[in-house]
């Protein structure tokens, strides 16, 4: 099943290239017959029966009018990592954002409701805990530190072994998403899983090294290579202990405008702006581009995102310079939190 989440999870930013020459694309394939090569020791050195029945098929319902049921729709579905043995799973948040009702399907058949315990913006990781045993042994926590490019790992979503395939680490580097999102260390590998919503990442030890997050189309750097984005595990144990205690890290919340932004040429161009939302309510519209904010010159995603972080807290005005049609225009935006955001319902 296909849900608005797959789709919102394979789009990204268009960014403008120069089509790849000749020997670019034939250095391409050849690395990219290497990587497949070499993942398939992986499946060799690590039994997948050892690992698989630690993910389980996550399914979540989310209210008609919800915040986020506009992009993601209100029936998602994808995987989940059993980490404790309380039941406690761990997955990409998106799937079960502003969700109602979540089940979780385990393996053997076991089935249970879920409760939605935490969910991390800036990360992008969601917690859950199964109303029920689920008699399942959890998947240990690795180290994404230590994770280099042409590691092999399996990529494991829901539904057994065949599940499973054999991947090679691509690259590992800083991601800017579309949706006011940062990465500074994302992990991406090739060949891609189609099921990558919240799979786990699992590293030849054993240990679950990142969560299923994107499928992307440039897992190697500027060229043409078809693959998935893992949002790293190290990004979730300076936080996890906030998640679990009060279902938020325990800092303020960062300013969010409401904006969907590309790159294009070294432009930042405004591609859509939230209903509702601070940037429509001040004015920025589709097709604007960003020049500055503040004094900051803006090239790309991650320029943008930074200025606004550094300004302050949700709640900071953001002073944006955007070009409209043919004029400059100086555009000041209050910004709120995007978690008081999703608490707001449209009716």
């Amino acid at each position: 099943m296909t849900t608005r989440a797959d789709r919102f999870a394979r789009s990204r930013p268009a960014k403008a290239r120069r089509p790849a020459p000749a020997a670019l694309i034939l250095a391409l394939g050849t690395a990219l017959a290497l990587c497949l090569a070499l993942a398939g020791p992986a499946r060799a050195q690590l039994d997948p029966e050892a690992v698989v029945s630690a993910l389980v098929k996550v399914s979540a319902v989310i209210p008609a009018d919800a915040q986020s049921a506009r992009t993601l729709g209100t029936e998602r579905e994808g995987s989940g990592v059993v980490i404790g043995s309380d039941g406690l799973i761990l997955t990409v948040g998106y799937l079960v954002l502003e969700a109602n009702e979540v089940r979780i399907e385990a393996a053997g058949g076991v089935e249970a409701s879920a409760e939605v315990i935490a969910y991390d913006q800036a990360t992008g990781f969601g917690l859950l805990r199964a109303r029920k045993p689920l008699g399942v042994k959890p998947l240990r926590l690795g180290s994404s530190e230590k994770v280099s490019v042409r590691d092999q790992v399996l990529v494991a979503s829901s539904g057994g072994v065949g599940g499973v395939i054999g991947a090679v680490v691509a690259s590992k580097r800083t991601f800017a998403g579309y949706w006011e999102y940062l990465l500074e260390t994302a992990l991406f590998t090739v060949p891609a899983h189609p099921h990558f919503a919240g799979a786990a990442m699992i590293g030849t030890d054993g240990t679950l090294l990142g969560i299923g997050s994107l499928f992307v189309g440039e897992a190697l750097p500027g060229v043409p290579s078809p693959g998935n984005m893992f949002i790293p595990i190290d990004a979730l144990k300076p936080i996890f202990p906030d998640l679990l205690a009060t279902g938020r890290r325990n800092v303020p919340d960062r300013p969010w405008i409401g904006v969907n932004s590309q790159e294009i040429q070294d432009r930042v161009i405004v591609s859509r702006v939230t209903p509702g939302g601070p940037a429509a309510s001040a004015g920025l519209k589709p097709g604007d581009i960003i020049l500055k904010v503040g004094e900051s010159p803006v090239t790309s995603l991650e320029d943008l995102y930074r200025a606004i972080w550094r300004l302050g807290p949700a709640g900071v005005e953001v002073p944006l310079t955007v070009l409209q049609g043919v004029e400059v225009t100086r555009i000041p935006i209050r910004s709120t939190g995007r978690t008081d955001w999703l608490k707001r319902r449209t009716y």
